[in-house]
């Protein structure tokens, strides 16, 4: 299994860190476009507990893959988990922290992954995986640094 931890200061409230993380559609800003993220199903304008979330994505032209994820485990601002039900990875499990300082909100990512144990996973991971996970994360760090820092 795969361990990424990111955090990054957001010079912004608590609240205006969880409105926009709590906003499921806010997905589309955090995602790379040549990935071709898309929702598929209807979401609310707020995340809830049980939330079940379909997407389709493009990891690699022009493979497009489904994606489904539930909204496991919700603190009303301080973190939420989202979890992999069906697509790409054996095991995703992303949680979301949130922590007021002066100076604005620490949001912490905590991503456990794993593509498998097989030969092939263990390939795909040393090939293509890792690196794309990576590249995900330093794109929502600086989509997350734009956006707050206008």
């Amino acid at each position: 299994m795969r361990k990424l931890v990111q955090k990054q200061l957001l010079p912004i409230s608590l609240n205006e860190a969880w409105e926009f993380f709590a906003t499921p559609e806010n997905l589309n800003l955090l995602t790379p476009k040549e990935m071709h993220f898309e929702i598929t199903s209807e979401v609310p304008k707020k995340m809830y507990e049980g939330l079940i979330i379909t997407y389709k994505i493009k990891p690699a032209l022009p493979i497009t893959l489904d994606w489904c994820t539930e909204i496991t485990h919700i603190r009303d601002k301080e973190f939420f988990v989202d979890e992999q039900r069906k697509g790409p990875y054996n095991i995703w499990h992303h949680e979301h922290h949130f922590k007021e300082t002066p100076k604005g909100v620490i949001m912490t990512d905590i991503l456990h992954y794993d593509i498998g144990k097989s030969f092939l996973g263990w390939m795909a991971g040393k090939i293509f995986v890792d690196q794309k996970v990576k590249q995900i994360f330093e794109y929502r760090y600086k989509m997350l640094e734009d956006y707050f820092n206008k």
